[in-house]
């Protein structure tokens, strides 16, 4: 089956957190079988900062900002079985939801696929208009990353025929042990973009740990933080491409995951850095959010954090031994449950349902 996917972006994760997501589901899924053009703007300076070469897993359409271009490759959605449009393009995205309403075959299967369920809800519990709300009534479905009971129910209350979360998970192919790299050498590392619904956790989880451990290391990566002001024992290190995660995660003793505000709120939102970072092995120390037992077992496979002083003692105790034991038995977990293979499995699953359905 063929599928066309407008997305943010596939080749580079510069300013797009959920690059990794989209390359390990449609990696996945491109194994069992399925056709993939993904169609991506050249905006905001992604195509300057690429992770990656456009993959063999699909075919990469990068088009212009323009007007021309995008009714251009909204003309090619008629050629798939399956349409998928995601949300935070941050381009036209209720053209390219309104277009592939408008373009999909009738007999062909039309996805809204929401990366940030919870803030989408949010907006949509604000404006009537919102143009999600608008699209509802002629998706077949809602795929999700995340959000749990909390985002089903809500979208389906919003009049969503289905709405089926799909989580982040590791490729191990892509997130795995490798050596140390004395570039990331510290006692803790957070890797994220400084975002409004984000920062003052990040002030939390990270920099008042860091403020109240002044002989510890701690190291910020991701864009946007060159202009916070942050304690001295505090290095930030920018833009960390995804060659380079492996590194970033199995060098420092600890990692954090800090969730952003609607995330953390809703709970059930794992990001794509807990999966990475267990992926390699690295001792994972997450802000609080309910439904993380599903996913990794506290104090065995992942340490969490209730407020920044949670995380202070945490790295007060942590030895290297525990740091590794912990790390191990998160790898093991989630090369055990939580691969993009597994993930796969399950939108096959769906997307295949969903036909015979139809078909019958």
């Amino acid at each position: 089956m063929k599928i066309a996917f407008y997305g943010s972006s596939l080749v580079s994760s510069y300013w797009n957190g959920a690059a990794t997501y989209y390359r390990g589901i449609l990696k996945a899924l491109h194994a069992r079988g399925y056709d993939i053009t993904f169609y991506e703007p050249d905006a905001f300076d992604r195509q300057q900062h690429r992770d990656i070469d456009p993959p063999p897993y699909a075919r990469s359409v990068v088009y212009p900002a323009t007007v021309e271009a995008l009714n251009g490759v909204l003309a090619e959605a008629a050629a798939a079985d399956i349409v998928v449009k995601a949300n935070g393009v941050g381009v036209f995205d209720a053209e390219l939801l309104d277009g592939i309403v408008r373009h999909a075959r009738g007999d062909a299967l039309t996805v809204f696929w929401d990366v940030d369920a919870a803030a989408t809800l949010d907006e949509m519990r604000a404006d009537a208009s919102h143009p999600v709300l608008r699209a509802l009534p002629a998706l077949d479905m809602v795929l999700t990353y995340g959000g749990g009971p909390p985002v089903v129910d809500a979208y389906t209350g919003f009049g969503a025929r289905h709405c089926i979360p799909v989580y982040n998970a590791v490729d191990p192919e892509t997130h795995h042990p490798v050596p140390r790299d004395e570039r990331f050498a510290c006692d803790l590392a957070f890797l994220g973009n400084r975002l409004p619904d984000r920062e003052a956790r990040v002030e939390e989880f990270f920099l008042r740990p860091a403020a109240a451990l002044p002989k510890q290391r701690f190291l910020i990566g991701g864009n946007g933080w060159e202009s916070k002001a942050m304690p001295d024992n505090v290095r930030h290190r920018g833009h960390v491409y995804t060659a380079e995660h492996n590194a970033f995660n199995c060098t420092p003793r600890a990692v954090l995951n800090v969730a952003r505000d609607s995330m953390a709120h809703i709970g059930f939102s794992p990001a794509t850095r807990v999966f990475e970072a267990a992926g390699a092995a690295a001792c994972l120390i997450t802000d609080a959010w309910e439904g993380i037992e599903q996913f990794l077992i506290p104090d065995v496979e992942v340490l969490v954090a209730r407020d920044g002083q949670d995380v202070a003692d945490h790295l007060a105790a942590l030895t290297p031994d525990r740091a590794a034991a912990i790390g191990e038995a998160a790898r093991r977990r989630v090369l055990a449950e939580h691969t993009y293979d597994l993930r796969a499995e399950q939108v096959d699953a769906l997307f295949r349902a969903h036909r015979a359905q139809a078909a019958a």
